[in-house]
């Protein structure tokens, strides 16, 4: 259970985010120099956190083969 919360927050979360400031920015008919630069650094950033997930994941599996198994109840 931990480990979906931690995947919520780190996976969904800045996804989320994300996408709720693109359908604000659509709204004000563009992106200024600025928000281009943090929605670039806002998506580097997921990217990042995606990789070390996928890492973490597969660490996980190599160690404890059954981990996935308990989160599931």
């Amino acid at each position: 259970m931990e480990t979906l919360a931690i995947l919520l927050l780190v996976v969904v979360a800045p996804v989320w985010i994300v996408f709720h400031h693109i359908t604000k920015w659509r709204d004000q008919k563009g992106l200024s120099a600025d928000d281009e630069h943090m929605l670039e650094d806002l998506w580097r950033s997921a990217r990042r956190m995606e990789n070390r997930i996928v890492s973490l994941e597969a660490i996980l599996d190599a160690e404890q083969p059954e981990w996935r198994k308990k989160d599931d109840g």
